[in-house]
């Protein structure tokens, strides 16, 4: 499975509404800003520019470009931290604020039906398709061949 395909499971709708969730503050704090500019082709980044630029994103994603679906996964992902945070503690992994060690041995956590679990504790306190996207990138990043995983 590819990012590209995590990002597609989404639909469109549901990626535009997660597109609108992306912190221009947290893409500066992380140091994201100018990378993730270039890579979406953007003169000028800001919450409108990239709400009108959705729809020329989704395109590239659906092309499978897989470096450019990285960087808009990383600034998708530092926007929702505080969900982040919240998934890797139900679900008993060692964080720091959201990051956990590149060391860790982070699969072992991931027990059978984990996917569902985080959506029942999780679903009602955060944007769904922001949650459905991490429940996904997790995978995708820790089981490289889990399936996708649709509520």
């Amino acid at each position: 499975m590819q990012l590209s395909d995590v990002v597609l499971a989404l639909g469109e709708d549901s990626f535009l509404q997660l597109l609108k969730t992306v912190s221009i503050g947290k893409l500066r704090t992380y140091q994201l800003f100018e990378r993730f500019k270039v890579r979406a082709h953007l003169h000028k980044l800001n919450s409108e520019t990239l709400r009108k630029a959705g729809p020329r994103l989704w395109a590239r994603i659906s092309e499978r470009d897989e470096e450019f679906a990285q960087d808009l996964a990383q600034a998708m992902l530092v926007s929702h931290l505080d969900m982040i945070r919240a998934a890797l503690d139900f679900l008993g992994i060692p964080n720091q604020d959201g990051f956990f060690a590149k060391d860790l041995d982070a699969p072992k956590y991931l027990t059978e039906g984990w996917q569902q679990r985080v959506w029942d504790a999780l679903n009602e306190k955060f944007p769904r398709p922001a949650l459905l996207f991490y429940i996904n990138h997790l995978a995708w990043e820790l089981q490289k061949e889990a399936p996708l995983f649709q509520p």
